[in-house]
């Protein structure tokens, strides 16, 4: 949360959005194991989430309410945990991530309703709408759609190509970033002090314009509010690029789609903001501190979306802050290929229904045009980051291979006998790092015959299971099976769900 605050108001290009799911799956995570290893909370009511199902819903719940406090957005949060979160969907979650996000949004109307009143001083008011374009009518002819489909493909394209540079970058932060602690500061250190230099010196590279007297705010300014930033202009006039630039990410995402607001903005300013957002979003994420790919992607896509409007010119209807919030979904889309989460968060977000239908033509093409080059940003993440992810549908070679190849392919499995020595168990445990093992029994007699050369697997068994065994010291001095009865008379369920325990915290004498 220090973190996440300190980079945001640093001005760094990325976002708060990314950080609040992580946030909002900590929260509930602490919440599921009653807080933390060394201090946990025994409650009888905790229980009910001490397996494995229920600690997972739990953190869709978590994450989905951060994706709504972040943008505002209740439904929009649980399709995004739905799309691209859960790894299984069941109809019980789809309520409990509702119910969720619902106790976020009324939380965050009792505090805008707060600020409204004037009680949060610098913090000044909010609103549940946060780049509102209500107020445009939006009205198309057919052949609105040519450029429509135009800035899918280009969103797609771009969407790609951010992925395949970020990839690489990436691998080069990591190999920055395990050399210690030192060169993680210096990182870090280093784009920010690249961003500031740019944020303040290229405002010197754009033209001042005079202050439209139509203008409903004042104009120009230079204390903490206000649009049109005086920077090193005469009293009279703005500096466009500095209004984008010297401003929250936020403000600058406002700011650019802002509607009927055809000559606010200079082609070369639009342009300039634009290629420092593509420099600025490739090298910011990765460095060691809290970032969120959100905003990035909406500050970039929001700027070529205001620059083809511009090209285009007398050739559309549509206004230029619509292609600017069109530009900036098809970037998402592009990059992080969701498309239902993302079309009604973009909708609740700029509060305009009449968008939807030109919104999901270019979520889809943009989809389509950039799964054809890559995969999404987040699987090439979960790829680089080693995590243990299983994909619903096997790769296609995996199809025609059979368990005896893959008997050759690795190590051999760690396996255990059904009746089996304590001494064996405590040296596995203590030897491997694996979660499971498999109970395989040698010489089985074959069902139906009287050769007995077969290997019977009888299943998996868990190493939190036999830490459990092996703490209950439930030894037996002669060889044999133990019963179904024996066992339940032994283990309730609440034990069989811990995963705390670890084989050093057990006492086993020789």
């Amino acid at each position: 949360i220090v973190g996440s605050i300190g980079a945001v108001s640093a001005g760094l290009d990325l976002g708060k959005e990314g950080p609040l799911v992580h946030i909002g799956s900590c929260i509930a995570s602490l919440l599921g194991q009653g807080g933390p290893d060394n201090y946990r909370l025994k409650w009888r009511w905790l229980r009910y989430f001490n397996n494995d199902r229920d600690r997972r819903d739990i953190i869709t719940a978590g994450c989905s309410s951060g994706v709504c406090a972040a943008f505002r957005s209740p439904v929009g949060g649980v399709l995004f945990a739905l799309e691209e979160v859960a790894t299984w969907w069941r109809s019980a979650l789809l309520w409990r991530t509702f119910f969720s996000t619902a106790v976020v949004v009324v939380v965050l109307r009792a505090f805008i309703e707060i600020c409204n009143s004037g009680n949060c001083g610098l913090f000044g008011t909010g609103g549940l709408i946060i780049f509102d374009v209500s107020d445009v009518k939006v009205s198309y002819q057919a052949m609105d759609i040519i450029p429509v489909i135009i800035i899918g493909i280009i969103g797609g394209l771009l969407g790609s190509l951010y992925n395949h540079l970020l990839h690489k970058i990436l691998r080069l932060y990591n190999l920055i970033n395990q050399k210690g602690k030192l060169h993680k500061l210096l990182l870090a250190l280093s784009v920010s002090l690249f961003t500031s230099v740019c944020q303040y010196c290229l405002p010197f590279l754009a033209q001042c314009k005079a202050c439209d007297p139509s203008f409903p705010e004042v104009c120009p300014t230079n204390d903490r509010s206000g649009n049109f930033k005086q920077f090193n202009c005469p009293d009279g006039y703005y500096n466009d690029l500095a209004t984008l630039l010297l401003t929250t990410n936020d403000d600058a995402v406002r700011n650019i789609f802002s509607s009927n607001t055809p000559s606010e903005f200079q082609y070369t300013s639009i342009l300039i903001f634009f290629t420092l957002y593509c420099i600025l979003g490739l090298f910011t994420f990765g460095i060691a501190v809290p970032s969120g790919l959100f905003l990035p992607i909406i500050l970039m896509g929001s700027g070529y979306g205001r620059l083809l409007s511009m090209l285009l010119g007398s050739y559309t209807n549509l206004d230029q802050g619509l292609y600017a919030v069109l530009g900036a979904a098809s970037l998402m889309a592009g990059s992080m290929r969701m498309t239902v989460s993302v079309c009604v968060i973009f909708l609740e977000l700029t509060n305009n229904l009449l968008l939807l239908p030109i919104t999901m033509i270019v979520l889809l093409i943009a989809k389509t045009v950039g799964d054809s080059f890559n995969p999404s940003i987040y699987e090439i993440i979960l790829e680089l980051k080693g995590l243990p992810f299983l994909d619903a549908n096997p790769e296609p070679w995996m199809r025609n291979l059979t368990v005896g190849e893959l008997a050759n392919a690795k190590s051999p499995a760690v396996t255990l006998s059904g009746v089996e020595k304590v001494s064996r168990i405590v040296d596995v445990l203590k030897n491997t790092t694996h979660n499971a093992f498999p109970i395989v029994d040698q010489d089985v007699l074959v069902p139906g015959t009287v050769v007995t050369g077969a290997t019977e697997l009888h299943g998996l068994i868990l190493r939190a299971h036999l830490v459990q065994a092996l703490k209950k010291k439930w030894f037996l001095a002669e060889k044999r099976r133990t019963e179904d009865w024996e066992v339940q008379e032994k283990f309730n369920w609440v034990e069989l769900s811990e995963r705390e325990l670890k084989i050093e915290q057990v006492a086993v004498t020789h």
